[in-house]
């Protein structure tokens, strides 16, 4: 769909560098997806696997996030090997909702309630990001707590449209349940993509 330079602004990763390749493509449907423009993947251009990583190579970072949509519908090995072969991190961003595939040195596995996500994930993730849309969004996010690895951060992060509501509540449960991290979508507050 695109690919561009700039920071990454949520999870573990914020504030650093980061080239985004956003691929078109998602059966998720998400009511407060924020790039519903990706759904549909018929209407974006398609690229090959080396076109995208010699346009990567034009910056100076090294960390590449694949994005969507829903990346993990296609199968990333090529694509990361290619981007590791000319020194990139890798980090995906993902529902998990299909069965993981690629080399990855980051996985943010963020569950939706639309779908369930695939059994792979929970091995994978290195990061659990969980949006609180609503109130019942904290018993959903202790659902997948107890799935994943052990090492796995655990974030919450505020929808953005519903950041004045939620985030107060997720500062308290954050504070009951220290094991918690918030997440905020820092690129919103910068004004950058």
């Amino acid at each position: 769909m695109e690919s561009f330079y700039t920071l990454q602004g949520e999870g573990y990763h914020a504030g650093k560098a980061a080239y985004f390749i956003r691929l078109g493509g998602c059966d998720v449907g998400c009511v407060w997806c924020d790039v519903k423009e990706s759904w549909d993947a018929s209407i974006h251009p398609k690229f090959s696997i080396e076109e995208i990583v010699r346009e990567a190579e034009k910056y100076t970072g090294r960390m590449a996030v694949i994005t969507g949509g829903e990346p993990l519908m296609y199968d990333l090995d090529a694509l990361t090997i290619a981007l590791k072969e000319v020194g990139f991190q890798t980090n995906i961003e993902t529902s998990g909702v299909y069965p993981i595939s690629g080399v990855w040195d980051w996985v943010c596995f963020s569950p939706k309630k639309f779908k369930e996500p695939h059994e792979s994930i929970y091995g994978a993730s290195h990061e659990l990001k969980v949006i609180v849309y609503n109130k019942s969004d904290f018993a959903f996010a202790e659902k997948y707590a107890d799935l994943v690895n052990k090492d796995c951060m655990l974030l919450l992060q505020p929808e953005w449209s519903k950041q004045s509501q939620m985030l107060p509540l997720i500062i308290d449960y954050v504070k009951e349940n220290p094991e918690w991290k918030v997440s905020l979508q820092t690129h919103k507050f910068m004004d950058i993509p």
